[in-house]
C-alpha cells in the first residue's frame, strides 16, 4: 500500500500516524510543543534535566475532546443548558494556570534584572544565574504551552456553543485561534504605555453598547461588518455585559477575528457607569455602536456626540420586550447569532 500527500509518500501502515500528525497538526502546537528546549527545570530547585513535551498532535486531539466530548455527553439532555459553564470552567483552568505560570516567569525575570545589576565573580554565583535563567525560560516554554491549549480550547467552546470565551477578570491575548479578549485596565497601562514611548500598537477605536436584552442581531453583525471594512484594524470597545447587544458583538468580534476590549464597571456608585463613558470617550473612538437602552446608553450618545464621533445608533424593536434585569439562562437566547458565529 502506498498513501501519497501533498507533503510525503508512506508506503506501510506503520508510517500513517506520522502523515497524519504532520498533516493536521496546528501550527500553534508545533510552535509550543515541536521543539521544545534540550534542558528544562520543572520544579523550582530542581537539577536541568532532558524532559520530554506532549506530542503536538496529541497535545492538540486531547485538547479539543475535553470540550466536544462534554458537548456531545451533554447535548439535548436536561444537563444541555449547564454544559456551557462547565466547559467554560475547563478553558477558564487553562487561562489561570497560564496566569499563574506567568507570574512566577515575571517574578525570577525580576531576579535576573537584580543579579545582572550586581554581578560577583566566582563559580556559584554564575552556576545560581544560569540555573535561574533556565529556570525562567522553562517557565516561558510551559506557559506557551498551556496559552496554546487555553487557546484551542476556547476555540472549540465556541464551535460548540457559538459564544465567545472570555475570563470573567485579568487578560487574555491571543495570538492564533480567537480574538484578543483584554481587560480594560491592562488596555489602558499599554495605551499609556505606548503614548509615552510614541507608539500605539492598538487599532482604531470602535465603541459598542446596548442593554442586556436585545434580540436582533442580524442588523448590528452588518453594521460592524461595514466599519470593518473601512476600519480593518479595528479594536472593538463593549460595555462588558455578558449577555444581551454586548454579547452579540462579542461573538461577532470572535468570529472576525477583532481584538475585544470588555470595558466593565470598576468601582461602585450610581457615577461608576457614567464615569465609564467618559472613560470610553478618551479613547479617541473613530466609531461608535449605540443600541437604544438605558440612561447609560443616551449618556455614552450624548458623550459620542459631543466629540463628534460617528454614530450608528440602533432603535429598539418595537415588538422588544420591557428592559428588565436578565433571568438565570436569559441573554443565552441568541441562539441564532451563535449559529452563525
Amino acid at each position: 500500500m502506498t498513501k501519497k500527500s501533498a507533503k510525503k509518500t508512506v508506503s506501510t501502515f506503520a508510517d500513517l500516524p506520522e502523515l497524519i500528525a504532520e498533516e493536521t497538526a496546528n501550527p500553534a502546537f508545533e510552535a509550543s510543543f515541536g521543539d521544545p528546549l534540550p534542558l528544562s527545570i520543572i520544579e523550582p530547585g530542581d537539577e536541568p534535566g532532558e524532559h520530554t513535551m506532549p506530542e503536538p498532535f496529541t497535545a492538540q486531539k486531547v485538547c479539543g475532546e475535553l470540550i466536544t466530548s462534554l458537548y456531545c455527553l451533554l447535548t439535548d439532555t436536561r444537563l444541555d443548558p449547564l454544559a456551557p459553564q462547565i466547559a467554560w470552567g475547563i478553558v477558564n483552568s487553562f487561562h489561570f494556570v497560564a496566569g499563574t505560570v506567568e507570574r512566577q516567569e515575571d517574578r525570577l525575570a525580576d531576579k535576573i534584572r537584580d543579579m545582572t545589576r550586581r554581578m560577583e565573580p566566582g563559580e556559584v554565583f554564575n552556576k545560581d544565574l544560569e540555573d535561574t535563567q533556565l529556570q525562567c525560560r522553562s517557565l516561558a516554554e510551559q506557559r506557551a504551552a498551556i496559552e496554546t491549549l487555553r487557546d484551542y480550547a476556547a476555540a472549540m467552546y465556541r464551535a460548540c456553543w457559538r459564544r465567545a470565551w472570555a475570563p470573567t477578570k485579568g487578560s487574555k491575548a491571543s495570538s492564533v485561534t480567537t480574538a484578543s479578549y483584554i481587560n480594560a485596565l491592562d488596555f489602558l497601562q499599554e495605551r499609556a504605555l505606548a503614548k509615552r514611548e510614541k507608539h500605539q500598537p492598538q487599532g482604531p477605536v470602535v465603541i459598542f453598547s446596548g442593554p442586556a436584552v436585545w434580540e436582533e442581531w442580524q442588523p448590528l453583525w452588518a453594521k460592524l461588518s461595514e466599519i470593518k471594512a473601512r476600519v480593518p484594524h479595528m479594536t472593538l470597545v463593549t460595555t462588558g455585559q455578558r449577555k444581551g447587544a454586548d454579547a452579540i458583538a462579542a461573538a461577532w468580534a470572535a468570529r472576525e477575528g477583532v481584538p475585544v476590549v470588555a470595558y466593565g464597571l470598576y468601582g461602585g456608585g450610581r457615577k461608576a457607569p457614567y464615569q465609564r463613558n467618559r472613560k470610553m470617550g478618551e479613547l479617541e473612538p473613530v466609531e461608535a455602536v449605540l443600541c437604544e437602552g438605558s440612561g447609560i446608553q443616551a449618556n455614552l450618545y450624548q458623550t459620542m456626540r459631543k466629540q463628534g464621533v460617528p454614530i450608528h445608533a440602533f432603535r429598539k424593536p418595537k415588538d422588544a420586550p420591557a428592559s428588565r434585569k436578565p433571568q438565570n439562562g436569559e441573554g443565552d437566547t441568541f441562539r441564532q447569532a451563535r449559529r452563525s458565529a
